[in-house]
């Protein structure tokens, strides 16, 4: 396996930089620094927990745990100079802690310093919600947001498309998220419908026409 540090060579000689890793809940829990350690090794300053699994979060009370176990991460992350916090799916909008969706009573439980938004736009569609409202909501704590595209199939199961496809308000995303203070947006798509190296291909010349272009 490549070292952290053939990584980091291969990145600068690319002239590529890495913004941020997603590193696993499991990984946090075992050994928090050697996840730091890395991440500083390779050049990124941004760290996401990227997903909670079904049997971490089978009532509240787990939910509550976490939201502090996210809140030592961070503290501790910040610390030693990393930003940290959470990327988002739909199931966070499955459930309520007093009276708010799992996804606000994380933030609210929360401090901005130390658990940051990676708003994840499909998904929030996807769960019935409006991306164009919960963007300027976390303003100013949204570094990172997953710029994607979907529609629904026949079964109502969320199909990702390349950008432009599909059913989210891109544009208005963009303008959302600018206001909003967002630094990177991450062009993410789960599942390819076509060859994946195409369809970055069609969602690069997307951002060509609608994006990059302003500038």
């Amino acid at each position: 396996m490549c070292s952290p540090f053939s990584k980091k060579q291969a990145n600068s000689s690319c002239c590529n930089h890495i913004v941020y890793a997603h590193v696993g809940l499991h990984l946090l829990r075992a050994d928090l620094q050697k996840e730091i350690d890395y991440l500083k090794t390779i050049g990124a300053t941004t760290m996401m927990c990227p997903y909670v699994a079904p049997e971490d979060r089978e009532n509240i009370k787990q939910w509550k745990e976490l939201f502090a176990f996210l809140e030592e991460v961070g503290t501790e992350a910040r610390k030693q100079g990393l930003t940290f916090g959470y990327h988002n799916h739909d199931f966070e909008f499955a459930d309520k802690i007093d009276g708010e969706f799992v996804f606000d009573a994380m933030y609210s439980s929360t401090s901005p310093e130390a658990v940051q938004v990676e708003m994840d736009v499909c998904w929030v569609q996807f769960a019935g919600q409006d991306p164009l409202t919960y963007i300027p909501k976390y303003a100013g704590r949204l570094p990172l947001l997953h710029l994607k595209d979907f529609s629904k199939d026949a079964d109502g199961n969320m199909k990702t498309l390349e950008l432009g496809q599909g059913d989210v308000n891109l544009p208005g995303v963009i303008q959302a998220a600018s206001d909003a203070g967002t630094q990177w947006l991450i062009v993410e798509q789960d599942v390819c419908q076509n060859p994946p190296l195409q369809s970055v291909e069609n969602s690069m010349n997307w951002l060509k026409q609608n994006y990059l272009n302003q500038f």
